[in-house]
């Protein structure tokens, strides 16, 4: 670990310290979220976030960089990107106007002509260069978005990467990172990651949040929504991800996000608890499959039956 690196994380002394700043944040992790961050940072080993959609995975990453004081390079992933697409390009409009105007200066030789075209300047930082150049007194987190939408030769360059944080730039050399990033990688377990990715991170699975702790996010994000409308919806959307409880197998069942938008919707039509009429307008916040939404709508006045009785749990 880098002496930046070692006086940016610092003030985390343990994992509890860890959730007190990233509450700062408003982020409300459980004991095995803050570990393992915690032990990433101590370690120096990028943390494998998996779980469903909507569990918060980003918004951690997002949360960890605010406790760091760094900045969020995201790297997005999706079927089909390469290499050249996470760690830079040529901009060869602009590189063809400096030819252009080089010619039309009487530059003629070609080893000038090359050596001009192929300046820094001309250069496109993707996520992964932006990671390793860095800049300021914190070390950046780079966050790999969704890597299992990639493909297993992406898997296996950012195996490489990862590996010694360095990038070969034939016209400029080889970029190394003077302060190595925190490195954090999602999954939504669409396909399984290989196996050589997983054994260089840190590992965790990060589940729904139980009743207790989905109300302190949703009233942490909508303070203006009522404690009864809270817990109404928290408890509806939990029973919801038991088919056995709410009798409907969905397709995708609601995250976190999905919670605090459907609170959100209903907040917006001056919802003050959850009632079958606006629940049932309100439900393409909640869920995004036609199957799922036909679902939810046939068996709502079941799902909201007793809907908060888990708060006394």
């Amino acid at each position: 670990m880098s002496s930046v690196t070692e006086t940016a994380t610092a003030a985390v002394a343990t994992p509890e310290r860890l959730a007190e700043l990233l509450d700062d944040q408003d982020y409300l992790a459980d004991d095995g979220a803050a570990t393992a961050c915690f032990l990433a940072l101590r370690m120096g080993r990028p943390l494998f976030l998996e779980g469903d959609a909507g569990v918060g995975k980003t918004e951690l990453a997002k949360a960890v960089a605010a406790v760091l004081g760094g900045s969020l390079i995201r790297l997005q992933c999706y079927e089909g990107i390469d290499a050249a697409q996470a760690l830079y390009d040529w901009d060869y409009p602009r590189q063809l106007l400096h030819l252009r105007a080089a010619q039309a200066a009487g530059v003629e030789e070609v080893t000038e002509l090359e050596s001009g075209l192929y300046d820094r300047r001309f250069l496109l930082a993707r996520p992964l260069l932006r990671a390793l150049e860095g800049g300021g007194n914190a070390p950046g987190v780079l966050l790999v978005d969704e890597i299992d939408r990639a493909d297993d030769e992406f898997e296996a360059f950012l195996l490489e990467f990862l590996s010694d944080f360095t990038i070969s730039i034939p016209e400029l050399g080889t970029v190394r990172a003077a302060v190595p990033p925190v490195v954090v990688l999602t999954s939504n377990r669409t396909r399984e990651v290989h196996d050589a990715l997983k054994r260089r991170c840190l590992y965790h699975w990060m589940p729904h949040p139980d009743f207790r702790r989905e109300v302190d996010i949703i009233r942490r994000r909508l303070p203006g929504a009522t404690e009864r409308l809270v817990r109404d919806v928290a408890a509806a959307v939990q029973r919801l991800r038991d088919p056995a409880a709410s009798g409907v197998d969905l397709l995708k069942p609601p995250g976190v996000a999905e919670s605090i938008d459907w609170t959100a919707a209903l907040l917006a039509l001056g919802a003050r608890e959850l009632d079958p009429d606006l629940a049932a307008r309100t439900l393409g916040a909640l869920v995004k499959h036609r199957e799922d939404h036909e679902g939810v709508r046939r068996r709502l006045s079941a799902l909201l039956n007793g809907h908060g009785s888990e708060a006394a749990g």
